[in-house]
Parts: structure tokens; C-alpha cells; sequence
């Protein structure tokens, strides 16, 4: 199968106006998008009910196909289509999920990344598409620079720019993201994992290691706004934009 598991950790650190960081273990399903009626086994439902499983109705529209609601936001975004795209996500555990970022990976026809749709959701009930291009730098990584334009931490500006690189092999995948406020680096977030095959053992083995895993999404975000705000940072609000679900 085409499809694959990327189980590794996330780290977070903060550089202004104080320094805090902090880092879990978590994991992210890659779907082969050429392939994927396959996204099913013993364990994994697409559409619905299962230990794991992918909604479309989770990304990008409300159609049932989940190439259909894809189709539909590379025409909103005049992205051309690719028979070479993959989507990087969390599949809902026990039905449950909260995504704080997935990623549309749209390769050329040398199969490289050229081309990245990524799928931004808030704790307010925001969502946004960033559309990248992706520059080739040195070791196989892929970097593309973007406008941020939406609230996600009551502790940064609704705007700034965001630096995305990208690394992606058969047996490893890394997602760095870096806020820039004022040309001033002010957060770095990353994700790094080691490829395990898409199977109903490995469904059972990432179930057992991350459980809670969507649970905790949410509280440990939470849990780190409580001890930022009790080092004195301002609480800033979001508008009404930031809580709407924006293409």
C-alpha cells in the first residue's frame, strides 16, 4: 500500500516576548491520493465509524469524495491538478480529532514538491488555506514563505509571515514552521517522524501509544496558554473572521 503512518514528536518553542518550549509525541497518517480507495482496513474507515478513520467532510468541503472537495479547492486556489499529491493529517481516533494544520501536497511531474495547500483550524472554530510555492533548497528539503492571516495563539499577532520547510522520504518526514512578527523570528514549531506502514497492527500500535492523542491537542495547548499568560503576556481576541471557516 501506498499510504503510511509518520509517527514521531512535536516541539514547540517561543522566543518573544519570553522564551517557553515544550515538546509530545504524536503522529500523522500521509495518504497517497492516487490510491485512495485503498485507505481502508480491519481497523481504518474512510467515511465512517472505526478505531481510525478520514472524514472528507474534515477538509476542505462538504463532499462526500474527498477528491471531489479537493478538486474544488485547487480550482479556488488556480493550482493546477496532479495525479502526484499526497495530504498529511490526523485521522480521528474513536471519532474524534482536532487538526491544528494539514498539508496538500501537490509534486511535479519529476514527482518533487512544488506546490503546498496547507489547512490551518483555530480552537475558535477558524480555518484557512495558506497556497505555497515550494523553493528546493540543499538536503532534499523544500522551503515556501506565506502571509499569515488568521488568530491561532492569543499570545502573537493575527498577522506575520510564516516560513514552512519541508523534507519528505520514504521513512521520514519533517514539517518545520517559523513566525516571523516584524522580520523577528518569534516561533518555531516542528514535526519529525519515522514512516511505519499503513496496517491494522500499526493502527493498533499508534492507538495504544497515542490514545489520547486529539484529547490532548487541545488540553496541552490549553494547559501551555494558562502558564504563558501566568508569566504576564497579554491575551489578545479573535475577530469574527478568525471563527469562521475560510477556503
Amino acid at each position: 500500500m501506498s499510504h503510511k503512518f509518520f509517527d514521531g514528536r512535536i516541539y514547540h518553542k517561543r522566543f518573544f516576548p519570553v522564551e517557553h518550549s515544550f515538546k509530545y509525541k504524536f503522529f500523522m497518517l500521509d495518504i497517497d491520493l492516487s490510491d485512495i480507495n485503498s485507505l481502508k482496513n480491519t481497523l481504518f474507515s474512510t467515511n465512517k465509524f472505526n478505531l481510525f478513520s478520514f472524514l472528507s467532510k474534515d477538509h476542505f468541503g462538504q463532499k462526500k469524495s474527498f477528491l471531489d472537495n479537493v478538486e474544488y479547492l485547487l480550482k479556488a486556489h488556480n493550482v493546477e491538478k496532479s495525479s502526484r499529491m499526497h495530504f498529511v493529517t490526523l485521522p480521528r481516533i474513536i471519532n474524534f480529532v482536532f487538526n491544528p494544520i494539514s498539508l496538500l501536497i501537490i509534486n511535479d511531474e519529476n514527482n518533487k514538491p512544488s506546490k503546498l495547500l496547507a489547512e490551518v483550524h483555530n480552537y475558535n472554530g477558524g480555518r484557512v488555506i495558506y497556497s505555497l510555492d515550494l523553493e528546493e533548497m540543499k538536503g532534499n528539503k523544500y522551503k515556501g514563505i506565506v502571509k499569515k492571516d488568521m488568530y491561532v495563539s492569543p499570545f502573537f499577532n493575527r498577522v506575520g509571515d510564516y516560513e514552512f520547510t519541508f523534507k519528505y522520504t520514504e521513512n521520514s518526514m519533517l514539517i518545520k514552521i517559523d513566525l516571523y512578527e516584524n522580520k523577528n523570528r518569534v516561533l518555531c514549531a516542528y514535526f519529525n517522524g519515522n514512516s511505519l506502514e499503513f496496517s491494522s497492527k500499526n493502527v493498533l500500535k499508534l492507538f495504544f501509544k497515542h490514545t489520547f492523542l486529539t484529547f490532548f491537542v487541545v488540553t496541552r495547548t490549553i494547559w501551555q496558554s494558562l502558564k504563558l499568560k501566568r508569566l504576564g503576556l497579554v491575551w489578545k481576541k479573535p475577530t469574527k473572521e478568525d471563527q469562521i471557516r475560510r477556503y
